[in-house]
This record gives structure tokens, C-alpha cells and sequence, in this order.
């Protein structure tokens, strides 16, 4: 198991077949509850780009990405319209007495851990490598989490992340928790 950054083309094609496994609309109920999903779908051309100017954190099993956590600039915001509200949100929100964009940051844009990887300490792992690649150019790293998603609100508080916000999105029906990691701490 190989914990690495996007390199390729591949690891682009590898990130989005296991994010079409893990999205909502293809994930059963009961293993939504249990194992989590993720929400959006990024579209090729855009997640590329993001690649190019921050590669997001992967695993590999030999040549098979097994879990990836993207790295998502502030300039990318409006190529990813479901996350624009996330962004403009941040925006106005303040940490530790200072407005967020007073700080170094960037997006966690989504996270995922391929079924039969899961409890392998790879969402750790990657986190960790998210800190050693980006720790001395970004202070925060920031996402939002749906209320729902329990199992993926107890690994980012594990990894370090706290809560900063709360919002309920009624286009969706859907509370979500915004979450940042700080890395100096």
C-alpha cells in the first residue's frame, strides 16, 4: 500500500471509477449508514486541472487507487458548482477570531476509501500526507461533512479536524458540520 499524490492520467481515471462506487445515488441505504458516501461528481476535465495545481492525496494497491482525498485550491470554487456555496460560505466564516480568508487554505473537495480497504488506517494516512505535502504552504484545511455521514464525522475528528459550523441546506433537506484542521496545532 502506497501512499502517494496524483501523478497520472491513471490516478485521475482511478479517483473517479472509485468515486462513481461510493456516490450517494449508487450506494445502498444501509451501506450509506454504516460505511459512508460521497456527494458529488467531479467532472474529468476539472478534476485534472485540480491535479495540476495541487495533486490531492491518493492510495494505491500496485496500480489501483484504493482511496484519494482531494485537494481542491479556492480558484477551482466555481468549476465545481455543488461546492460554491461551501466556498462562499467560508468566506464569511471567522476562526479563532479571524476571518478565514485571513489565513492559508484550501478545500478538502472529497474523500473516499474503497470498500475492503476500510479500518486499514488509510484515511489516517492519507490525512497525514495531506499535512507533510501542504503543512508549510496552508495553516487550514477545510470541508463540510453531511450530518448524516457519522462514520466520516468520527475519522476527520480523529485525524484532527474540528468542528467550526453548522448549516442546514433545505434545497436538500440536509444538515451539514464544517470542519477545519489546523495544522499548526
Amino acid at each position: 500500500m502506497q501512499i502517494t499524490t496524483v501523478q497520472s492520467d491513471a490516478d485521475v481515471q482511478g479517483i473517479l471509477t472509485l468515486q462513481q462506487k461510493n456516490l450517494r445515488k449508487n450506494v445502498p441505504l444501509h451501506v450509506q449508514v454504516d460505511q459512508g458516501f460521497v456527494t458529488v461528481e467531479h467532472d474529468p476535465v476539472v478534476l485534472t486541472r485540480m491535479n495540476q495545481a495541487a495533486p490531492s492525496v491518493i492510495a494505491k494497491d500496485g496500480d489501483t487507487v484504493v482511496g484519494y482525498a482531494l485537494t481542491m485550491l479556492p480558484e477551482f470554487a466555481t468549476d465545481v458548482p455543488e461546492l460554491l456555496p461551501l466556498f462562499d460560505l467560508i468566506n464569511k466564516l471567522t476562526y479563532e477570531g479571524k476571518p478565514i480568508y485571513d489565513y492559508a487554505w484550501y478545500v478538502m473537495g472529497q474523500v473516499c476509501v474503497a470498500d475492503g480497504y476500510r479500518g486499514q488506517n488509510i484515511f489516517d494516512r492519507m490525512f497525514q500526507h495531506h499535512r507533510d505535502v501542504y503543512g508549510k504552504r496552508f495553516r487550514l484545511l477545510i470541508t463540510d461533512i453531511s450530518a448524516n455521514n457519522n462514520r466520516s464525522l468520527r475519522a476527520h475528528n480523529r485525524v484532527g479536524f474540528e468542528s467550526i459550523h453548522e448549516f442546514y441546506d433545505p434545497a436538500i433537506g440536509e444538515t451539514w458540520v464544517v470542519v477545519a484542521w489546523d495544522f499548526e496545532k
